[in-house]
């Protein structure tokens, strides 16, 4: 039986979930996971395989354990230890930034008086920043979590994104349009978005925009504002607190589309991401999980027939696509933790 070591310190705490799913019945390989106190906390995930841990530790650990293969969920930090690790064992690294890895120790430098000053200055000093292109270049394998995303960046396609939810058709009279994550202007255009508000027309269609984040500040503020001016065939539910997992899962079962405006592109560490060329957007995973259809704007490459590119004519283009049947068979959780399991045996 094949032993592996699933590392997450930092963010990316549902791929971890994910992972553990997808392993945790599996007579093939045997995963032990290791969590920071705030992974821990989030997953709320209490066997035997699950091991609080830090970076000050971590190492010694690993050496004693005596693993075949160690996956780092995100390296985004505590490039001091990864660097150690990937010197030492077999490791593969889940790659969330695709440029970011390809970056120049000069570039990181200067990329410390950008943004976030004091927070970079520590990772220089603290945490080996400049040794982020080192840690990823010493791995023996970079693994991607899109298909085509991999094979266009020469990653190892890794197989996280499983069906959780059935879909149902909705019953209502009302087109149901969710936007899921933070309602944030950094990572998608909402304002973009409001303004093609104003151009629905009444055709006896009634729409619920559901903005499934919390929402603050400017975002908030406009949100408050295009509401009060929306016809009456249009109502947008918005939060201003952060959403816990029952209330977000019940309204992604109600969605009839997603509605994703992603912007094209985005930065990690003043470098410049493009999303669906070197950074996929969560918003995929959304799909599968709740296995809904999502559109997508035109600059988002993808070859998923249920990411939809998005037309001139979204009020139609919503009711077109929440009266079409897609399919997600393709992503039942026993066929994606087989094949999991035959990439990891593979290794």
């Amino acid at each position: 039986m094949k032993k592996i070591a699933y590392i997450e310190l930092d963010t990316h705490a549902e791929l971890a979930a994910n992972f553990y799913e997808l392993t945790q019945d599996s007579s093939e390989i045997c995963v032990d996971f290791y969590f920071s106190e705030k992974i821990f906390k989030i997953l709320d995930i209490h066997t035997e395989n699950i091991f609080l841990t830090d970076n000050s530790a971590l190492f010694e650990t690993l050496e004693q354990k005596k693993y075949d293969l160690i996956i780092i969920g995100t390296v985004h930090r505590h490039f001091n230890l990864y660097k150690t690790i990937v010197g030492k064992f077999r490791t593969a690294i889940i790659v969330h930034n695709q440029n970011f890895t390809k970056v120049s120790k000069w570039h990181l430098l200067k990329s410390i008086f950008k943004k976030d000053f004091k927070y970079r200055l520590k990772l220089l000093l603290k945490e080996s920043l400049l040794d982020a292109p080192k840690v990823y270049q010493q791995s023996h394998y970079l693994f991607g979590i899109d298909k085509q995303m991999s094979k266009n960046n020469n990653l190892e396609f890794l197989p996280i994104y499983f069906n959780e939810f059935n879909s149902s058709e909705s019953e209502s009279d009302t087109v149901n349009v969710v936007i899921p994550g933070t309602v944030s202007q950094s990572r998608r255009d909402y304002y973009s978005f409001f303004e093609k508000l104003k151009q629905f027309r009444d055709t006896g269609v009634n729409y619920k925009i559901i903005l499934l984040g919390k929402a603050a500040g400017k975002e908030l503020k406009n949100i408050k504002l295009i509401s009060a001016q929306l016809p009456q065939f249009f109502t947008i539910q918005y939060f201003e607190n952060k959403i816990n997992q029952d209330i977000f899962d019940d309204w992604m079962m109600k969605a009839d589309v997603l509605y994703c405006p992603i912007q094209k592109e985005t930065e990690f560490f003043s470098i410049k991401e493009i999303y669906g060329k070197t950074k996929i957007s969560g918003n995929i995973g959304d799909a599968i999980k709740y296995a809904k259809p999502a559109i997508f704007p035109e600059s988002y490459a993808s070859d998923l027939k249920f990411i939809i590119k998005e037309k001139r004519d979204l009020q139609t283009q919503f009711s077109e696509v929440s009266n079409q049947s897609f399919y997600f068979n393709n992503y039942i959780k026993g066929n994606i933790s087989e094949e999991l399991t035959l990439l990891l045996k593979s290794l």
